[in-house]
């Protein structure tokens, strides 16, 4: 393991310093992070050949990702994907969210984790942990959220993201990562063929809301044998039609039972690099990169189009707190005493 390397990265508005904290297998797998958002700034991985190269979207500067980022490699808070209406109902208590995506609230709100300045501390070598307090009403949401997040680098090319939290209050949490894959290093990342072991999906109605599930055989969210994502996406279907492209919750068949189980895997035919993703969580939000339309560009000067990065977001199925608590559809609700913990795992190869 190569030692921990920590850079300034700039300072915010009111003064605070950013840094950047970069963790080296020394075996094929360096990580990149800033303390803003728990940002994933870059992450590098060999090809085929064993050349290094960055597989995530990245943008040029602290700026562009205070007032800019798309969410780009964030730590995804309180609450990952949509609650319809921004608003939702617990314990009798009516709480209203902050709307950030039509009359939704969208990854915890605008000033969600991933615009947030958290506490870092390196624990090793191989694990940088993070931590935040989100006080009670933060974008809406009840109680006071106490957050640790660790990255943690394990084997070769193993980069494990740990979540646990607590909180004083009932509220509701769902934790998530969101990074933007391109193995291939650069262009589209719509050649990369995608694997999951899902058999249903949830539909969404316009606004992205989810209506119920819905078993994917015959359709082109079948993903249980490795299909080009490229292959289907432009089919006559409704559900791509309302997404502008694939950006759906997949259940996974496996059972949730705390342990690490199968999500997903990418791989990209040209570089040869392969990504599975294991979970302890129920479901992944597979979304295509609908709406990278060439106003943002990389570090290196190339904009980002439609399809240029994937994203693979190990999750709660959307809008949980509007549907009754079930195998099908888990809570997302925390209580005093509780610890909510999840684990996910990303495996380069």
């Amino acid at each position: 393991m190569t030692p921990m390397q920590i850079r300034d990265y700039g300072r915010m508005p009111d003064g605070r310093r950013i840094h950047e904290y970069t963790l080296d297998t020394g075996a094929g797998l360096r990580l990149s992070v800033i303390n803003l958002g728990g940002i994933v700034t870059r992450l590098e991985v060999p090809d085929a050949r064993g050349d290094l190269g960055n597989v995530v979207l990245a943008l040029p500067t602290l700026e562009d990702y205070r007032l800019r980022n798309p969410h780009f490699g964030v730590i995804v808070g309180r609450y990952g994907n949509r609650i319809g209406q921004g608003s939702f109902t617990l314990d009798g208590e009516h709480y209203a969210l902050d709307v950030n995506d039509g009359a939704n609230c969208l990854h915890g709100g605008a000033q969600g984790f991933g615009q947030q300045v958290w506490a870092v501390e390196p624990e090793s070598d191989d694990c940088l942990c993070l931590r935040l307090t989100s006080p009670d009403g933060d974008q809406g949401f009840p109680g006071r959220l106490e957050v640790t997040v660790r990255y943690r680098l394990t084997g070769d090319r193993d980069w494990l993201v740990e979540y646990e939290a607590t909180t004083d209050r009932a509220t509701v949490v769902n934790l998530t990562h969101h990074d933007y894959f391109n193995l291939a290093g650069g262009g589209s990342a719509l050649g990369h063929e995608l694997e999951m072991p899902a058999s249903r999906y949830c539909e969404v109605a316009p606004g992205m809301i989810p209506t119920g599930l819905a078993e994917v055989t015959g359709t082109p969210f079948d993903f249980r044998t490795p299909h080009r994502i490229e292959a289907r996406i432009r089919q006559n279907h409704p559900q791509l039609q309302i997404a502008q492209g694939y950006d759906h919750s997949f259940v996974l068949d496996a059972p949730m039972d705390g342990s690490l189980r199968l999500a997903a895997r990418l791989r990209d035919p040209v570089s040869g690099r392969r990504l599975e993703v294991h979970t302890t969580e129920p479901a992944v939000q597979f979304y295509s990169g609908n709406f990278l339309n060439g106003s943002l560009a990389s570090p290196e000067g190339q904009l980002y189009r439609q399809g240029d990065g994937v994203c693979l977001e190990t999750q709660h199925n959307p809008d949980s707190p509007h549907h009754e608590a079930s195998e099908d559809w888990p809570s997302t609700v925390l209580r005093p005493g509780q610890t909510y913990r999840s684990r996910t795992l990303h495996r380069f190869g």
